[in-house]
């Protein structure tokens, strides 16, 4: 099927296409073993071993490092802290269970969105550490049901009965349950978890169930391996290194119901040489994705993610795949994504933005994604980021965002230089979404060698140096199959269609010009070209 497409797929890694690709270094161990039932833990589901795991981590740690061994069986236990020269080694069937005793995690600095906040200890947590890992073939469980707003349009109705019957807080919309009083009073206030003047340790107290924990946090850590485990169930992001070096995580799974408030699956934050591989990820919000800080916040810390490899992955449910941003301020580049493939998210490859984040996003590459059954777009760049999911819910209403040209700042991010090779999706609401700035569009992308099956073609607006190379829009609505508005230097090079589409290409606005309509069979539309709100026929040329 494909090759009468025309298509010619690689059989090659994208290293043959790339600059040479970062080196991870692998932590290493002695084999010295450190068993947490000599230090008093009990796997009976209802004694708490915080102190006897933290023990064994600590005496390990001292004694130049080894395994502390979890054996099979049910460990309930509060936070873990991972020192240096520490493997935490799971057994099969050993299921660390985080307690839902909120008194058990205090508040600490921690960092939340790009910006540094009060949080509730993470149930496991690494700083300044180095060597270390979490590797075998148990379970990691966060207990994030304690923890997570709900909103009852993503439960069954009696999912929603027996979720309010349990406690909590329901809404005045009758549509959000709340935890308890104090995530309910957080949830009401701006940033209420900001480290700012004034803030009294009594208030952040009486927000305390709000400030969730990300799972795992791993901040300022050198080598550094997860491999092999299931982690779930986290109360906010499930795998977060920030600030880290030399991160491999491999053959991990990461899981979270899919409605799951925050549930991401592994948040990159101004890491450099990191290795993600044969993993999969299920979860309530972006699978993959790739930080750097937010605002003027992330612009101060000055520190992109980098050197980044992904590949053998699979995402299901997700908000996206493959995601950048927002919270993108110190820049992201040097990134290389391979043979992955994304089922059920709501966007495959999702970029997205807005403007006060600054930020330079460039060099990522991108090869041999498969995607099926995508709820939205299967490729998105979105400078217009709301913070909302991506999909509206039944019955909601969005406006769409107020297009006005503002000045060019260090508060203006950027999207250049991405290419994106060898794409299939069969099923998705859009096939390429482009949605730029009036004062900086996203520049220098090309997209080449696809088969997109979707309800909708390409849609771009103040997209600049865009090439579209063997790209076959297999589209419901053909009308257009391709919609470009104030767009520059654009090329669309053999692109394949729908015979008797009503409409090939409509182009908008005064600032489109350049757009290259190449080496395709314009004539099986009913119509090529339409123009209007400003744009001229010269806009376009056809070779």
């Amino acid at each position: 099927m494909l090759a009468l497409l025309g298509l010619v797929f690689w059989n090659t890694s994208i290293a043959n296409d790339v600059p040479k690709l970062p080196v991870v270094d692998l932590p290493t161990f002695k084999k010295d073993t450190f068993n947490i039932i000599k230090y008093g833990a009990i796997p009976d589901g209802l004694s708490l071993n915080t102190k006897s795991i933290n023990a064994a981590i600590l005496e390990c740690n001292k004694k130049g490092g080894g395994v502390v061994l979890v054996p099979a069986g049910l460990w309930l236990t509060g936070p873990i802290e991972i020192k240096t020269n520490v493997n935490l080694h799971l057994q099969k069937n050993a299921l660390l269970q985080f307690t839902t005793d909120f008194d058990q995690y205090p508040l600490v600095k921690g960092n939340w969105e790009g910006l540094p906040q009060m949080r509730n200890q993470s149930p496991i947590s690494a700083t300044d550490q180095q060597n270390i890992a979490i590797t075998g073939f148990g379970i990691i469980d966060g207990g994030g049901e304690a923890w997570r707003l709900v909103k009852k349009d993503k439960l069954t109705e009696t999912q929603w009965k027996k979720l309010v019957a349990s406690g909590g807080i329901v809404g005045e919309d009758k549509k959000s349950w709340y935890p308890s009083e104090k995530f309910f009073k957080g949830s009401q206030l701006k940033n209420p978890g900001v480290i700012e003047p004034g803030k009294t340790p009594e208030f952040y107290n009486s927000i305390k169930d709000f400030l969730r924990p990300n799972l795992l946090v791993i901040t300022n850590c050198k080598k550094i391996l997860l491999e092999g485990v299931s982690f779930q169930n986290s109360p906010a992001w499930c795998l977060h290194p920030l600030m880290s070096e030399h991160l491999t995580v491999k053959n991990v799974d990461v899981k979270n119901p899919w409605y799951a408030q925050n549930g991401d699956g592994i948040d990159l934050e101004s890491c450099k040489n990191v290795l993600i591989e044969n993993s999969s990820f299920d979860v309530g919000d972006d699978g993959i994705c790739i930080k750097s800080g937010r605002d003027e916040a992330g612009r101060k810390r000055a520190m992109p993610t980098q050197d980044v490899i992904i590949r053998n992955c699979v995402v299901y449910q997700a908000h996206g795949g493959f995601v950048i941003g927002s919270e993108m301020s110190g820049g992201a580049k040097n990134i290389y994504v391979d043979d992955c493939t994304f089922i059920g998210t709501d966007i495959g490859l999702r970029f997205k933005t807005t403007r006060g984040r600054g930020g330079i996003v460039e060099n990522i590459f991108i090869n041999n994604i498969s995607m099926q059954n995508i709820v939205g777009e299967a490729i998105l760049f979105d400078m217009y980021y709301a913070a909302q999911d991506p999909v509206p819910l039944t019955g909601e209403k969005r406006e769409p965002p107020k297009v006005e040209t503002q000045p060019v700042s260090e508060a203006t991010p950027q999207f250049k230089n991405f290419t994106i090779k060898n794409v299939v999706c069969n099923g998705a609401a859009k096939a390429i979404f482009v949605r730029g700035l009036p004062e900086m569009s996203v520049k220098n992308i090309v997209l080449e060698n696809m088969v997109l099956q979707a309800n909708d073609g390409l849609d771009m607006t103040e997209g600049s140096g865009i090439a579209l190379k063997n790209i076959q829009l297999i589209t419901k609505n053909t009308n257009p199959v391709m919609n470009i508005h104030n767009s520059k230097d654009i090329v669309l090079n053999k692109i394949g269609f729908k015979s008797g589409a009503e409409l090939l290409l409509n182009v908008t606005g005064e600032k489109t010009s350049g757009v290259v309509l190449k080496d395709t069979d314009a004539s099986k539309a009913k119509k090529k070209v339409e123009f209007g709100f400003g744009a001229g026929e010269g806009s376009v040329t056809a070779k």
